[in-house]
């Protein structure tokens, strides 16, 4: 179901909807479920192997197609992006804009950050392994932020996490955990916790002005 002749019509949305702490009961697409959706998409475009490029794609797809959306690709000033649309916009493989009556309802997720996008699946294997070593050693709330920071180094900077720079983390707390991450009251009570020990476990220094 991927729509890459849609219209661009997705221009007038922002990033990915459901702002506020009632956005995991409101969002249509699960977080999982885009998280994955996200992971298959980025396999695919670094595949070599046509059967592995189509197994992809095809698992994409058919979890968008529980939901009831589909996904297309933008280039968004020479950077991709990943756009996931109800599936009740289109018509012939092309939006219709007199049905869109909330933007929110639409998820965007920027492909490139300011690292070679090719070396993602490297950067996300060692963001993952860290993730498990601070679960493993300090619990599933510091464990479950961990899993957040690497989500956003890997899918905003395509770097890994521990070596985010002070701004990077200030907008990880003050903008992606808002409104992409929806934490528990727990994480959000020890996040900063968690940063510190994310990069402790990793044995880097604490960038400075991440707070």
């Amino acid at each position: 179901m991927t729509d890459s002749n849609a219209a661009d019509a997705d221009g007038a949305g922002d990033q990915q909807g459901g702002d506020g702490p009632d956005a995991p009961n409101d969002m249509e697409l699960p977080r999982e479920a885009v998280d994955e959706v996200e992971r298959l998409t980025r396999l695919e475009r670094t595949a070599v192997d046509e059967n592995e490029i189509e197994a992809y794609e095809s698992r994409r797809d058919e979890l968008l197609d529980e939901h009831d959306f589909t996904s297309r690709i933008r280039d968004d000033d020479g950077d991709d992006v990943l756009v996931l649309h109800p599936e009740e916009w289109h018509e012939d493989g092309v939006i219709r804009t007199d049905r869109i009556e909330d933007i929110d309802r639409a998820v965007e997720i920027p492909l490139e950050g300011t690292e070679n996008p090719d070396d993602w699946e490297a950067v996300d294997e060692h963001n993952r392994d860290l993730v498990a070593a601070v679960r493993a050693d300090h619990g599933d709330v510091h464990g479950d932020n961990a899993a957040m920071l690497a989500d956003f180094a890997g899918n905003h900077y395509a770097k890994p996490m521990d070596e985010l720079t002070g701004d990077e983390l200030a907008e990880f707390q003050s903008e992606y955990v808002v409104r992409n991450a929806w934490p528990t009251e727990k994480q959000q009570n020890v996040l900063a916790e968690s940063i510190e020990l994310v990069f402790e476990t990793a044995t880097e220094p604490v960038p400075k002005r991440q707070f």
